[in-house]
């Protein structure tokens, strides 16, 4: 695959670390001559909106996930939203969703009209807690819609048994999690429906992007129907047929093709990315003031992000910062935001105590596919240097 590894000359630094003399970002997308030549490839074609590219796109994301269906779509949110809308969700109902994590898994409840239940995570794994979700069901709870945090897969095992237990739908935010599987079950086959994300900081990306992925032929139809403007995709002839209302969700031949060149080497970008967080959990191992997350039992997580539990966090993070080492926080307690306090479209559940700290505390190391040895040294010194 060629992975350019540029390594930055280091010098010595505060309290005695290596400091980075060359920025050492949190992420940078893999862009290659070959992904050059793909993307000129469409250009060359004229075909630059949704078309031929887009398909392949889809056609290899549906055989390496093993699912029936594979819709390519402008982002993980709209995804999200298309996927609410095809399971019937309307105002008045109600999706729990955990509060930690990006504002968009929200959002989309809220787009399609309905209520946001916002539930607890365990501060072990980051992901939502099984027993806080369950508890937060009322007779108006339609679906849950967790998130497999940084790429560690949900325990599908507690997650159906309140589905089955309750009559839910299960809508998977796997935005981070493109690669990770559940006792062997690739995600994207474990929810009804599932979104990924193909934001720059993901380990597949088109730019902006994503893609939804379902087993169900009929809500499959109805996303890629509203995509397309509520068309009819079997209407016949030179007239279309609209059967609904819809919106422009298509996502370009040129954004497909970075995704697509990516796709060839996907399992090689993951082994990679597992090879790096092996070896910072290596270089971290015994320091009792960095806490890892925990992983889901039976599950194969993939490595979107690397995060630490810290004391001091934003201090840390400040220090790191002005040394040109990128480091951020990992994700948002969406009831600490003004756009989701508790109201007519938010209801909160409990105390969100694991929320806060994971907000407080967590910490997003440099993670890409160029990262080097050198690199990640000189990260792990200097966060130690500086708890």
């Amino acid at each position: 695959m060629g992975l350019n590894r540029t390594r930055p000359e280091n010098t010595a630094g505060p309290l005695g670390t290596a400091r980075a003399t060359s920025r050492i970002p949190l992420a940078r997308p893999y862009m290659t001559e070959e992904v050059k030549r793909e993307v000129c490839r469409v250009l060359d074609s004229g075909y630059l909106t949704e078309g031929p590219v887009a398909g392949e796109l889809e056609t290899a994301a549906k055989d390496f996930i093993g699912c029936q269906h594979a819709i390519a779509v402008t982002s993980c949110t709209v995804g999200l939203e298309m996927a609410l809308r095809a399971l019937g969700i309307v105002p008045g109902d109600e999706v729990i969703v955990p509060d930690f994590t990006y504002p968009a898994t929200a959002d989309a409840v809220m787009l399609v009209g309905a209520t946001a239940v916002l539930v607890d995570i365990s501060p072990e794994t980051m992901l939502i807690d099984y027993d806080a979700a369950e508890a937060a069901v009322t007779d108006r709870t339609k679906a849950i819609l967790p998130v497999s945090q940084f790429g560690n897969p949900l325990d599908y095992d507690q997650l159906n048994a309140i589905k089955k237990e309750h009559g839910l739908f299960v809508v998977e935010d796997a935005a981070p999690a493109f690669g990770a599987a559940y006792r062997d079950t690739q995600v994207g086959n474990l929810a009804d429906i599932t979104a990924f994300s193909f934001h720059p900081r993901k380990i597949l990306t088109t730019g902006e992007g994503g893609l939804v992925t379902t087993n169900n032929v009929d809500w499959a139809s109805r996303i890629n129907s509203y995509k397309h403007f509520g068309i009819d995709a079997s209407a016949v002839g030179s007239a279309a047929c609209f059967k609904g209302i819809g919106t422009n969700y298509k996502l370009s031949d040129i954004l497909a093709a970075v995704g697509l060149v990516q796709m060839r080497h996907i399992e090689e970008l993951l082994e990679r990315r597992a090879e790096f967080a092996g070896r910072y959990t290596e270089l971290l191992s015994g320091d009792s003031r960095v806490k890892l997350p925990a992983a889901t039992p039976e599950g194969k997580r993939v490595w979107q992000s690397f995060c630490v539990f810290v004391e001091n966090r934003d201090e840390i993070m400040r220090r790191m910062r002005a040394e040109n080492i990128e480091v951020q926080i990992g994700t948002y307690a969406l009831h600490r935001q003004p756009a989701f306090s508790a109201g007519e479209r938010v209801r909160i559940a409990g105390e969100l105590a694991g929320s806060s700290y994971a907000f407080e505390h967590c910490l997003a190391l440099p993670l890409y596919h160029e990262l080097t040895v050198e690199d990640q040294k000189t990260v792990v010194n200097m966060l130690k240097g500086y708890l």
